[in-house]
């Protein structure tokens, strides 16, 4: 029996991937779970396994090559199943894929179906999940779709983003796409004309992560009201602190930077002003308050910026968040991060200091609340004791949501942030 293997949707609402790598060629005999092609999508590098066993006969598409979620990725010869019993085993196959996809939207290997209120955060303490799972769905821009619906909606020329879903939780199925089709007079988007190469021109497919950021940026952009407070916070003590710890914990491997400072002090702020740690489901009229403190940190990497989450900030040393932020920056620039590396922030953290930025304007990592930006630490005068000393001066830039906080609560969060840098002792012992 033949078998085509379509690219599933992996999650997190994504719709393509790029091929970087087939571990598969044809006459290759594979099993249930062998890797057969790594695939880029807008957040992670991900392999996909193989849901049967046999004998790869195709692979479709080559390395570089973007696929959609829904079209094929490899054809598989399986043995032991033939003439009219083959027909039919396709048939029941096909049948039980569209009715669990229809219902759990499908990932290769982990299907889990959970209803309409799926959320799993990183810490259950005192959080809502119909309220966050409602909040989450009202924010999503692109279609809640199986690869069944996908393709459908491919083979009729209807763009899915434009389907309203009669599914679980708003997911498009597929007598949806054919409903639209039949009511509307869709029309299939020209082809852009491709821009003409010359010796005065470099022309570059975008990556995927380039997608992802020009994409979030947009959503920030049009869905938050941004405004952004700056400040200097004084961190001599801070600096001295560092030092005198930095060489015994890279003894053991770890590099002490003042990020796990930063996250150490910020996770503790957003304890006391819970609307910088919350957002907004307008829609619905309702402000989630979330309970768990997971701080997402922008990481540079040659392919684009990645923010990977450290869970449960609050509840983790100086040295442990170290530890973390170098553990996880590396996969991000190795391409090893996970979605589930990606998933829960609550908050988010820029560092551009490290690269001789002072100040800037952070862009909210919509529907978060707020971002924190950090610069290069600089000396100037301050007074100390009613003299005028050299001090060590940390930038900040605090960009947050004006619709979910006023002015005052964005001063007095930043406040105890600043607090927090300028006496790390407080900071250490949770004061």
């Amino acid at each position: 029996m033949r078998y085509i293997f379509n690219f599933p949707d992996i999650g997190e609402g994504l719709d393509e991937g790029t091929i970087l790598e087939w571990y598969v060629k044809k006459g290759q005999d594979v099993k249930v779970g062998d890797s057969l092609v790594k695939m880029e999508t807008d957040k992670v590098v991900a392999d996909i396994p193989s849901p049967r066993e046999g004998t790869i006969v195709s692979v479709y598409g080559k390395v570089g090559e973007t696929i959609n979620v829904g079209n094929p990725l490899a054809e598989i010869e399986i043995e032991g199943v033939h003439g009219e019993e083959a027909q039919k085993v396709v048939a029941e196959e096909e049948t039980k894929k569209e009715a669990v996809e229809e219902e759990g939207a499908g990932v290769v290997g982990t299907l889990e179906v959970a209803g309409n209120n799926a959320f799993m955060p990183a810490s259950d303490e005192g959080v809502d999940a119909a309220e966050v799972s409602s909040a989450s769905l009202s924010h999503r821009k692109k279609a809640l779709a199986t690869p069944v619906a996908r393709a459908l909606a491919k083979e009729l020329e209807v763009d899915i983003n434009q389907v309203q879903g009669t599914g679980p939780g708003g997911r498009v199925m597929k007598e949806d796409i054919k409903k639209y089709k039949q009511q509307s007079s869709y029309k299939a988007p020209e082809k852009s004309t491709q821009v003409e190469e010359t010796e005065l021109v470099e022309v570059e497919n975008l990556t995927q992560i380039r997608k992802a950021i020009a994409k979030n940026m947009i959503q920030s952009k049009h869905n938050a009201a941004h405004m952004t407070v700056f400040d200097d916070a004084e961190v001599s003590e801070l600096i001295r602190l560092r030092k005198k710890f930095k060489a015994n914990l890279a003894e053991e491997g770890i590099k002490l930077s003042f990020l796990p400072f930063v996250i150490k002090a910020t996770a503790l702020a957003l304890k006391k002003y819970k609307a910088l740690n919350s957002e907004m489901d307008l829609e619905n009229g309702k402000m989630i308050y979330k309970k768990y403190y997971n701080i997402g940190i922008a990481v540079d990497t040659e392919d684009g910026l990645l923010v990977p989450v450290i869970k449960d900030a609050d509840k983790k040393s100086v040295k442990e968040l170290a530890k973390e932020i170098g553990e996880i920056s590396e996969k991000a620039r190795k391409r090893e991060i996970t979605l589930e590396d990606m998933k829960g922030g609550t908050f988010t953290i820029t560092s551009y200091g490290s690269i001789g930025g002072k100040y800037a304007v952070p862009v909210i990592n919509y529907p978060q609340a707020g971002i924190l930006g950090i610069g290069r630490i600089f000396e100037a005068p301050v007074v100390k004791d009613g003299e005028i000393v050299v001090g060590n001066n940390m930038p900040l830039s605090l960009s947050v949501d004006h619709r979910i906080v006023d002015g005052g609560e964005v001063t007095r969060f930043l406040n105890e942030i600043m607090m927090y840098l300028n006496e790390p002792v407080a900071m250490l012992i949770g004061t």
